[in-house]
Order: C-alpha cells, then structure tokens, then sequence
C-alpha cells in the first residue's frame, strides 16, 4: 500500500516534473527567462526534459498500481537524484537566477533551490515508513541475457554520472555535445539516478508491476533519441560519446519495450486466471468454503 503522506509527495514531485518538461523540453531555447538558470545549448535543456518526461511518467504508473512495489524503484531513483541535484546546485549557486530581471526567472530559481532543499528531506522519512509497512512481493529473476544487459546499462550510467558529477572537465570526453560545468553535474545527477534505479530493478524483479519501471525508461529513451534528431547539428557525431549514447538509448528502448509486452501478456493471463475464481486475487476458495461448494455444484 502507498502510504497517503508517500502519495501527496509524488503527486507534488509529478506535477512539478511536468512543468519542468514543457520548461524545458518544449521551450528549450528559452531558459534564459523560463527557468531556474540559463542552459546552453538549448539540446541540454531538452535533455533535462526528456528525463523529467520520465521521471513523470514513472511517478504516475506507479501511483497508478497502487502498490508500493510498484513505486518503489521509481521513488528511489528520485530520491537519488534529488540528492545529486541538491550537490550540484549548491556548487554553482552563482549560476542561478535569484536576481534576475524577469519575475518568471526569478520565482523558477528559488522554487528549485526549496524543491531541492525539501524533497531530500522528506523523501527518506517517507521512504523508512514504507519499507516498514512493505507488502511482500512476488519475486521473479528475469532471463540471464536480460539481467546482463541491464547490468550493463547500470554500470556505464553510474560510471559515466559518477565522473561527470566529480570531474565536468571531462564531457568532451564523456559526453556528445557541449556541457558547462553546472549542466554536466545535473547531467550526472539524472544519469545516477536512473542507474540505481535499473539496478534497483534487476534486485528487486517485482513481477507484480514490471512495466512501471519500462514504461518510464521507454519514455526516456524515446524522448533522448527525439533530442538528438532534434539538434543533430550540435551533437559532435565523430566522437565515440554519441554512437555510446546511441547504443544505450536504442538498448534502454528496446528491453523497455519487450517489459511492457511481457508485462501485458502476464496482465492478461491473470485476468484469465482471475475469471476462473471469484475468490480474491484469483486464488481459488478455501476447500469447504461456502463459494468452494457452490463452485460444485
């Protein structure tokens, strides 16, 4: 169950992860007077709403399943997140818009230094009561090809957030366009998070809600491939970084797409299984029961 104090903290992170991406995602050659502070070039902005496109998406199916299986691996990539956010922002506070002309500007800079303030604070307190109260769940390992792609995906996220987030000097190394050092430490920030929550994942093998996780990294991987059609002309196409970038979008997508059509072919055997059983959960009635005997007769 999701605790209703769990509930009202997602519903905030999801509707402000919704005007992140329309801040940033669809007006990115605008963060000079839209956002917290100016990103340059506009294909970072976008790559930051693409992943709050994600973060989303991954915020509202798991609130959507009503289980906190369902949520928890989204939550703790956030969580994760929010914290890197919270380093970065406090390294480079001088980058922000707190005196800027323009009250848009202005209000955007201090409501993400209080977001990235509260949320690590009140996400791990929300975070030790659940687990507390966590339901057990059927746990299933996925098939060995899968669990080494997506261990694979996890170590270069961490690898790569890891480095950015200590050393920005080297994204021209690491990365396929230009990244200041402020954008490459929140680069690094959603790239950290999405690892440990893939990691997270491949643990935990909640076969009650695979496609919570899949439907936020279909959405991810979707909307980064959309952004680099969108400026190919900034990405450096000659360097390794892009055709890596490639490679893990394209494979993010692919093992995405294949959960969620496992996970509909498992949604669908159930509700074959529950109509057998008017018993809960498709579990057949005690042996004795009243709806045991008139399931005899």
């Amino acid at each position: 169950m999701i605790l209703p104090g769990t509930r009202l903290l997602l519903l905030v992170f999801g509707a402000l992860t919704f005007l992140a991406f329309l801040a940033l995602f669809v007006m990115a050659g605008h963060t000079d007077r839209y956002f917290a502070w100016t990103i340059v070039p506009p294909v970072t902005a976008a790559f930051f709403g693409a992943a709050y496109a994600a973060g989303c998406a991954g915020v509202f199916l798991g609130l959507r399943s009503g289980r906190w299986a369902g949520i928890r691996v989204p939550y703790v990539g956030i969580l994760v997140f929010t914290l890197v956010a919270l380093a970065a922002t406090l390294l480079h506070l001088d980058r922000f818009h707190f005196h800027a002309v323009g009250t848009v500007a202005r209000f955007a800079a201090w409501l993400w230094l209080g977001v990235y303030v509260l949320i690590p604070v009140a996400m791990p307190t929300m975070l030790f009561v659940q687990e507390r109260r966590a339901e057990a769940a059927d746990h299933q390992r996925p098939p060995l090809p899968v669990q080494l792609l997506v261990a694979v995906q996890s170590v270069v996220l961490l690898a790569v957030g890891v480095t950015l987030l200590l050393s920005p000097a080297l994204a021209p190394v690491l990365w396929p366009w230009p990244l200041t050092p402020l954008t490459a430490r929140v680069v690094a920030a959603w790239l950290v998070g999405f690892g440990v929550a893939i990691a997270l994942g491949l643990r935990q093998a909640d076969r009650a809600e695979p496609g919570t996780a899949a439907g936020a990294y279909a959405v991810l991987a979707a909307l980064e491939l959309v952004v680099v059609l969108r400026y190919a002309e900034v990405v450096r196409w000659a360097s390794p970084a892009a055709w890596g970038y490639l490679a893990m979008a394209a494979s993010i997508l692919g093992l995405a797409v294949v959960t969620l059509v496992r996970a509909g072919r498992l949604r669908r055997r159930r509700r074959r299984g529950s109509g057998r059983w008017p018993g809960p959960r498709g579990r057949a009635p005690a042996r004795g029961s009243v709806r045991a005997r008139r399931s005899r007769r």
